[in-house]
This record gives C-alpha cells, structure tokens and sequence, in this order.
C-alpha cells in the first residue's frame, strides 16, 4: 500500500493510500484530519470542508492540482507540504535548495571510492560532493574500526576512567559518568552541540562533509562501532543529509558544532534533506529510504563531531576550484593580449629561467604555447608586428610573475588540505595495538586554517589583476577599441557596468582576505583557550575564490568582445577556440541588453573547466612537441579533468 508524508503547520503525518486513483484534494483532506485529531483545540480548525489550502512536492516545490489523481503525479513514499491559506509557511519547513534537483541521479550511481583513511584525495571528496561515487569501506579498514571498538570495549567493561568514553567532556572532564548513562552522555553531547546558525550548507557540500568524517573514521583511531559507521555510509549513498548550519563553529576542539548537526540527523532528530524528501524531520527522512537511525554507543557522539572536517571539506572544494580557475586565467589573460595587441617578448623562457620559480615558469610557458607565431600563426599579432611598442602595461607582461606565485600557493595549500583529510583528528586516540587511549591536540584547526587564509590571498591576486585588464580592454585610451566595447556610446553604455561590478568584487575581496587565523577567542571555561577560526577562513576563501572566477567571466566576455571590433582578422587557434566555446553560450554585444544572464552563463563555463578543456590539449601538445623536457612533474599539470585515481573504483557489473 503506497502511503505519504504531508507537512501540515509544525507536524509530519504519514498518510496510507489505498487507492492510487484518489485525488489529491483527498490526500490533503486526509492529512487534515489527522492533523486535527492530534491537537486538543483542533488546530484552530473548526470546520474541515472551509479551509483552504495550497499543496506543493517538498522536493522542487511544485504545485499539485487538487483534482489530480495520486498515481499520476506522486510516488510511493513522496513528502508533501499542505499550506493553509492564512497561515505563513512552516516555521520548520525549509525550502529545498535551487539548483540541487540534479541529486537524484545519486540514487541509482553504482561508481564506489573504497575508503580506507589513508588515500582520499581533494579530487576525490569534490567528486563525492557532486554525487558521482558511492562510498565502501576496505577489508582492511573495517577491521581496523573492529579493533579499536573491541578495546573501548573493554574499557567501559572494566570501569576505567577514560576521557569522553567514562567521563564528561571538556570544563567536566573530571566528571565520572555511571555506565548506566554512558549512551545518554554521547547522545546529549550532540544535542547541546547542536547550537550552529546561518544558512544549511548545500547538499554538495554536506555530502563532502559526512564523506570526510567517515573517511576519518575508516582509520580505525577513533573507537566508533562498524554498525555505526555503515549505517553512515548507507545514508551517504542514500543523500540523507542532515541540515548543517554554515556557522558556529571556532575550528578547534574540532568543528564541534557542525558536526554535531550532522550527527544529530543521522541519530533521527532535527532536519534532514534528500532528493526523495526535501527538507523534513530526520526520522521521516531515513525511514522513506529504508534506513535506521544510529545508536550510539560509548565514546561514538565523542567520535562523531571531533576533527576539522567542515575546515577542511570546504577548503578541499576552494583549493579545487583555485587550481581550475587559476589555469584558465592564463588563457583569459592570454586572449586579452591579443585583443590589446601586446608582445609575447616577455613570456621568453631565457628570462624565467632567470627567476626559476615554479609556477612562474610553468605560466610562461602556458602563454608561449597560445601565443606561439611558430606554431599558431596569429592574423591580429601579424598586424602589429612592427609597431613601436617596447613593452606593455605589468597586467600583461608581468602575468608569469602574479600568476605563477598564485600557482605554488594553490601546490602549498593543496598539499596540506590532502594531508588533512587523511588525519586522525579525534580526542582521545584509540590506539588498538598499544591497549591505550591517549588524549592529545590533532583537532586543533591551525594547519587548514592558515592554509586557506593563505589561498585567500593568493588566489585573489588573480581578480586583481584581471580587473586592472578589463579597464585597459574598456578604455578607449589604452585600447584603441571603442568605449566599454559597444558602438554608439552614448546611446549604448555597453562594459561600463561591468567593469564596476569586477571592481566592486576585488573590492570585497580585500576585506575577505584579512585572515581570520590571526583572530582567537578563549572558549569552554578557558579549557580551549587557543581557537584558530578556520570555519571562517575556509568559507571565506570560498567567497573569494568564487569572485576570482566572477571577474574573470567578466574578463573573458570583455576580451572576446574585444576580439569583433579586429575582426575579419583571427587569432591563433587555441583561442579562437576559446571564442568559439563563449559565443557558442553568449552572442555578440551589438547593443545594450540585460548583461548578468552573460556573465553567469560564462561563470559557469569556468566553474566546469570548460574552457581549460577547449585550451589544454593545444597546451599540453605544444609541450610535448617543443620542449619534451618540460613534460610536467605531476601527472595532473596538463591534465584534462584528471579521473580519481582508478585503484580506489569499483564499477559494479
């Protein structure tokens, strides 16, 4: 028998179906009725047949006609909310995300990363956020966590006095607790901590969070039971994501406060979101998927909520988003020399040589291999040949140097991120081999908070310097294009705009720069009296990463705008490509017109590496042709959106 869970004020009422062909006016009804009978002054209700209502799919929010039938536009198992006119929506109902609707290929995904704590990497969390692989755990993990269970175990068995296992925690860790109240310590402990706000954060990014936590555990030092940790990895694999508030947390003990939303749901209580359900009560949530709320047990809440993994998810999508980002500045930087009718001189390797720094060479070379006259003749560089231009602006000749530090940064940064998400991050340790637990420090958030200040302000530099581009590309004095690249000026304002919204987000980017690592606040009675607010930092860096791609949109839309007033004269191919991918996306600006849908469709091509992927293979074949021995250290510093690495994947037959 089909059956449903109708949202109705602040309840959730399971309703039974036993035909399918009945509307969906009797549904609500029947929802109604319910609702009535569980509230001693009828809800305010006096008579059913007077009240009005509205009813929508909590998943994408779609309105439903009363006189469809149940089968025809509902399934088995669906949440529905019912609106009473008058009323305000839900206090408790929380619309599901824009743009998330996506989630429900999740469900029928059968791509495995096997995880064993040891070799997750930040490709791999970020590619688990977007829902293409399910999670396993290795023979070799399980029987770690086994291990390590069996000893605390033990301890509880023999009455030891153990930090957090038969104690209180933090300011009362001198507090022992009976046995008798071991479970209700671990499940109050996520309660109380269970005290973040602001905004839920995106169902992408709560999947890379429990990804990380269970990837923690998978090392088998924290003590948490195999049943829990499976019953984990079912509601990953399911997208029963428990509602995460983005804020709250100091990044030390831990992201306390974070995690213990995201415990809490999986314990079935408070809210959880899947693509099934929408936002509604946890306990709905896992039940509509089959699934059964975890049990702690002693030492498991503990477990579940101490480490930097909301730290270092996010920062694992903002170092993943520089490095995409930042090799697609080149050829965004790239292409606006061409339309400034700049030299390619200084991009000669002799010079960066000189200066060997890594990234400064590599983007030297990046450049080199789109401007090269030998192997993509240029019609636009041909016509100016023999001009009386020494040198350019430091926008474009000094891009090897800016750019390339922003490159080591995002190296430096990502090897610590990847470090991170392979730490044991719990207080106590659970060291099985030894029979000890021993308390130390390792959720402290320092490393992963100053990493992602740092990228903060490395990747930064990019927007900065690609602002200070889009006004030479708009300025009809150091261009020679017309005014903000539109005819009739006057009558058309054409990049003007545009230009002031890249200038008010580096503009901001200044102040999301400052580091919040600098910044500590005792908290817990003085016990945790040195914090590293790396919540802040990896959020931020986040922001700012986000507005380094925004400008650059604006960048690449302005340069290829540029590109019509040169024309019938061509660039070199890799470029002309690159132009080829944007007016594929966005027309020429032959008038003014509502511009933001440009921008964000462009955006969006550089979120997707699209545009590396147009670029990068002429770059990568320039390379192996020209210089072989510059073949890249890294298998992935040329590499076209390289896959995880494929000793972790199992395709299932």
């Amino acid at each position: 028998m089909p059956r449903f869970t109708v949202h109705v004020r602040d309840e959730w009422l399971t309703v039974p179906c036993k035909d399918a062909t009945c509307s969906i006016k009797w549904l609500a009804f029947e929802a109604l009725k319910r609702y009535i009978k569980n509230k001693p002054d009828n809800g305010g209700i006096q008579h059913i047949k007077d009240v009005h209502f509205v009813v929508r799919r909590c998943q994408g929010l779609g309105l439903l006609d009363n006189d469809d039938t149940i089968e025809d536009v509902l399934e088995d198992n669906d949440f529905v909310e019912l609106a009473i006119e008058g009323d305000t929506m839900s206090q408790d109902f929380i619309p599901s995300q824009p743009g998330t609707s996506h989630l429900y290929l999740y469900i029928d995904n059968h791509h495995y990363i096997s995880l064993d704590g040891n070799s997750l990497t930040s490709t791999d969390l970020v590619n688990l956020g977007k829902g293409l692989y399910m999670i396993k755990l290795t023979p070799e993990a399980e029987q770690k966590v086994v291990q390590s269970r069996e000893l605390l175990d033990t301890i509880v068995k023999e009455n030891k006095v153990v930090y957090g296992i038969t104690t209180g925690f933090g300011k009362f860790a001198r507090t022992v607790i009976p046995v008798s109240k071991l479970k209700e310590l671990q499940e109050n402990l996520l309660r109380s901590h269970s005290s973040g706000l602001g905004s839920p954060l995106s169902p992408e990014r709560t999947r890379m969070l429990l990804a990380l936590r269970i990837n923690v555990l998978a090392k088998g030092y924290s003590g948490v039971s195999l049943e829990t940790l499976h019953r984990m990895i079912q509601a990953f694999n399911a997208s029963c994501l428990s509602y995460v508030p983005e804020k709250g947390t100091v990044g030390a003990s831990g992201d306390l406060a974070p995690l213990s939303h995201l415990a809490l749901g999986l314990m079935g209580e408070g809210k959880m979101w899947s693509p099934k359900s929408g936002w509604a009560d946890a306990k709905y949530v896992l039940e509509a998927h089959g699934l059964k709320p975890i049990s702690l047990k002693p030492k498991e809440g503990l477990a579940l909520i101490n480490g930097t993994q909301m730290i270092t998810s996010l920062g694992a999508e903002a170092v993943e988003r520089a490095e995409a980002i930042a090799r697609q500045a080149d050829i965004i930087a790239a292409l606006t020399l061409e339309v400034l009718k700049g030299t390619t001189k200084a991009f000669d390797s002799d010079i960066h040589e000189l200066r060997p720094h890594p990234g400064q060479k590599e983007v030297a070379l990046r450049f080199r291999s789109l401007l090269d006259s030998d192997h993509h003749p240029s019609e636009i560089a041909e016509s100016h040949r023999f001009c009386d231009r020494v040198q350019d602006a430091y926008t474009m000749r000094c891009c090897p140097q800016v750019h390339g530090i922003v490159n080591d940064t995002i190296e430096f940064v990502k090897k610590i991120i990847n470090t991170e998400i392979n730490s044991a991050t719990d207080n106590p340790m659970v060291f099985a081999e030894r029979g000890e637990t021993i308390s130390g420090g390792n959720f402290h958030g320092e490393y992963p908070a100053k990493a992602l200040d740092y990228l903060a302000i490395g990747v930064h530099e990019l927007a900065s310097i690609s602002e200070r581009r889009i006004e030479r590309l708009c300025n009809p004095s150091l261009s020679e294009l017309p005014a903000f690249l539109v005819n009739e000026g006057g009558l058309n304002s054409g990049f003007m705009i545009a230009h002031c919204t890249a200038a008010a987000l580096v503009s901001e980017n200044k102040v999301l720069c400052h580091p919040s690592s600098i910044d500590s606040l005792s908290t817990s009675a003085a016990t945790e009296d040195h914090v590293s607010m790396g919540g802040w930092a990896a959020r931020k860096a986040l922001r700012v990463v986000e507005h380094v791609e925004q400008v650059l949109a604006i960048e690449l839309l302005a340069a290829c705008q540029g590109i019509e007033f040169l024309r019938p004269l061509r660039t070199t191919t890799p470029l002309e490509k690159v132009y080829d991918l944007v007016r594929a996306t966005v027309k020429p600006w032959i008038k003014d017109r509502f511009m933001a849908p440009d921008i964000e469709a462009v955006h969006r091509l550089l979120v997707d590496q699209k545009v590396w992927n147009i670029a990068g293979p002429y770059i990568e074949k320039y390379c192996m042709e020209y210089i072989p021995e510059s073949r890249p250290s890294s298998p992935t510093a040329f590499a076209l959106d390289p896959p995880p690495s494929p000793r972790k994947r199992v395709r299932l037959e």
